[in-house]
């Protein structure tokens, strides 16, 4: 984020993020509109590339904005309190999918940005989604009680599988044009759970 951006006020800054995150969400990288982005966040095309280097300086912004919208609405007191690894995913998803299901523009603009191939911006994004799973494992998961675990088991694989799980299942959500419930998805989550804890757990944890 530029220095010319933070000093404008925190109101004004979230309309130019919002207006960008739907413009981006709706159209591919290449075919969004700068001069559209401009117009819904009531500034000029002038300014907005004063507090932008260029349009990718905007895009990564957008993603960052998007990342720390579902980290904030996700952590909580009670995340640092879980302690079994499939208990804490399942907490986690849940309140992540509830932030997707009333921001529809966080969910468009993260399918785009997920499938984003042979764009400007295609290998930031690979290498911030790389360093994200990491980070977040590294963050969330360093109080987990990893002893439950056959030995032969990597955690850090199977949330990777589990996490694409669930994005493909909003994704297919998505194309399909239905909207995410929580019910449903919850269900499905929790039968994916299981599957994985029989596969992955010592016996004296099932």
């Amino acid at each position: 984020m530029s220095e010319r951006f933070k000093e404008l006020s925190e109101e004004k800054q979230i309309s130019i993020l919002k207006a960008a995150m739907e413009v981006f969400a709706k159209y591919e990288y290449k075919k969004a509109s700068t001069d559209l982005i401009a117009s819904k966040a009531g500034v000029s095309k002038g300014l907005l590339f004063y507090y932008f280097r260029n349009k990718k300086d905007l895009y990564l912004t957008v993603y960052e904005y998007v990342k720390r919208i579902i980290t904030e609405g996700v952590t909580d007191s009670r995340l640092w309190e879980i302690t079994d690894f499939f208990e804490l995913i399942s907490y986690a998803t849940m309140k992540k999918i509830r932030i997707l299901a009333e921001n529809p523009y966080i969910v468009e603009f993260s399918i785009r940005s997920f499938y984003s191939d042979r764009e400007e911006i295609s290998g930031d994004l690979k290498n911030k989604s790389r360093n994200m799973a990491e980070q977040n494992y590294n963050q969330f998961f360093n109080h987990v009680d990893y002893s439950k675990f056959k030995e032969d088991i990597n955690p850090m694989e199977i949330l990777k599988m589990m996490v694409w799980m669930v994005d493909g299942y909003i994704h297919e959500r998505q194309m399909s044009n239905e909207p995410l419930c929580l019910e449903a998805i919850g269900t499905a989550f929790a039968k994916w759970t299981e599957m994985f804890k029989q596969i992955t757990y010592r016996e004296e944890y099932l």
